[in-house]
Formats: C-alpha cells, structure tokens, sequence
C-alpha cells in the first residue's frame, strides 16, 4: 500500500486553527503486511530525527485506526520517504498522521471516509487545519470544537507561493505557548473580517484583495518575536513584489503570495534571514489539488 501527502501551510494570516492550504511538497508513505513485529525504515528529510519504534508518529496514527476498525495486519513494515521538512511549519507532522491513517485504513480494507480520516487525524494533531488540507488538498475551511468537527474544501485557481524556512528550531508547542489566554473583542472581530476576505481572495484569485485581507492580530504579533529577522524578511519580500505575507503555520517558515517574481521573492527572503545569522531554505510551491493519495503497490 502506498499513500502520498501534500505538505501545507496553515492560519494564512487571519485563519488561525481553521484555514490550510495544501502545497505541491509530498510525503510517501509504503506499508507492507509481514508476518510478524514491526519493521519501520525512513529516509529524505529528518529522517535521523524520525522514530523506527512504536513511538513513530505515523506507526501511532495506524494504530487508531487499526483500533477502531478492530483488525489490523499479523505483522507491519512501514518505509517512509519524507519531502517535508521536519519542525518546519509546512504540516510535515499532518501529512505523518495522515498517511499513517489512510495506510491503515487501506491496508485491511477498513473504508473509512475522508470525514472520518480527519477525526481521527484532527484528535491526534489537536487541531484540524493543517491535517485538513493534506486530506482534501486545496483550500480547507474548518470548525472544530469538543462537540463537532466541519470542513469544507474549496477550489483555488493555479497558483505558487513562496516558503521561506530558515534553519531555526521552533517547535509548535513553544509557538503555542507564546499566545496569549485571551485577546481584545475588538482583535477577534478584526480577525473575522480579515479571515472570510481570504478566502474570497484566495478562491478567486484576488491578489489585490489578498494584499488586504492577510492580516492578524491573534498570533503573528507574539510569534514573530520568536524568529530571528522575521520583520526583515516580510519586508524584503513585499519589496520584491509579495503581495502578502505570513507565518506558515506555527513557523518558523514564511509564505509569501504573489501572482508573480516567484524566485525573486524566494531569494530576496533567503538574504534577509542569513543577513539575521540564520541560513535558510526556499520553495516555490503550486497549490496541491489532490490531497492525500493511495495505490496498491506490486
């Protein structure tokens, strides 16, 4: 069984917890029934950093599967190919939950929807955003409380952003930890206003409205204090033409959006943060349409 999940960058500004979008960078994930134990090989990105026992992220996600559906496999090799950095704020430990699930779920036959996937998914992540995206592809929309959990994919026109990752340790826990317990009515609304104009912009491919609308007040302002050069880099982006720019999830990674200049962005980004002592790596990414895929491998 082999399973591939997009990468994605989540909140897109004002959407914090409840919009992703799904990118062009792909995990592969390959399961093969054995006859007995637990065999588990990575390999790309992180893979020193990736656990081959039963603690490994996506060997744990099967597993609630396997669980819930009350059969699993005699015995299981997992090899995993990772293309998402690891820590990098581009859902790398989403697309590890999902491909373990949608693995699992293949592998006895269990045919669980992708509405039921992503419960699994979201109570495993502790939000739905990022694993949202990487089930459906495109732009997601979701709602999650203790009672109900909703989404709801959306089409985007063709387009690329601009990931900038800079060799920063920045886990999501610390990023979580740096936001406040409550935030000013008047911020909340803000953020309400600037999130439903996003995705109007983003589904119709508004970059003029985009440039507006992709604005925070919830997150980003006690984030950013965590990443070196992070005012740098927004503003060297937007000179080299970004329309708008934000943090990637819980970072360290920013995107930037433009309909163009994509590489240009990409490099002027990448000097701002080694001008602020920290290397860093780009991406030009398309908008992944597809969302988690599985065939039958041999």
């Amino acid at each position: 069984m082999i399973v591939s999940v997009p990468a994605s960058t989540a909140n897109l500004g004002a959407g914090f917890d409840c919009l992703a979008l799904a990118l062009s960078l792909r995990n592969t994930v390959e399961f093969y029934e054995t006859k007995q134990g637990l065999e588990i090989d990575v390999e790309g990105e992180g893979a020193e950093r990736v656990a081959t026992d039963t603690t490994n992220l996506t060997y744990r996600a099967a597993e609630k599967v396997f669980e819930k559906l009350g059969r699993r496999p005699e015995g299981l090799r997992i090899h995993a190919i990772n293309g998402i950095p690891v820590g990098s704020g581009m859902g790398s430990s989403s697309a590890a939950i999902v491909g373990g699930i949608a693995a699992a779920n293949a592998l006895v036959d269990g045919r669980l929807t992708r509405e039921e996937l992503l419960r699994i998914a979201t109570e495993m992540e502790g939000h739905p955003d990022n694993v949202g995206a990487a089930i459906f592809g495109g732009l997601t929309l979701t709602s999650a409380t203790e009672q109900e959990l909703l989404v709801k994919p959306l089409n985007v026109p063709a387009m690329k952003v601009v990931i900038a990752l800079p060799a920063f340790k920045l886990s999501t826990a610390e990023a979580r930890a740096a936001l406040p317990q409550t935030v000013p009515l008047k911020d909340a609304v803000f953020n309400i206003g600037r999130a439903v104009f996003t995705v109007q912009a983003l589904t119709s491919g508004d970059y003029e409205l985009l440039q507006w609308s992709m604005a925070d007040r919830l997150h980003q302002p006690y984030r950013k204090k965590l990443i070196p050069g992070y005012e740098a880099v927004v503003i060297e982006a937007r000179k080299a033409g970004a329309v708008a720019v934000a943090l990637s999830g819980a970072g360290p990674s920013l995107v930037a959006f433009t309909p163009d200049k994509h590489w240009e962005i990409a490099t002027a980004m990448k000097n701002a943060f080694q001008t602020n002592g920290l290397p860093c790596r780009t991406f030009v990414l398309p908008v992944d349409r597809q969302g988690v895929q599985v065939s039958v491998s041999g």
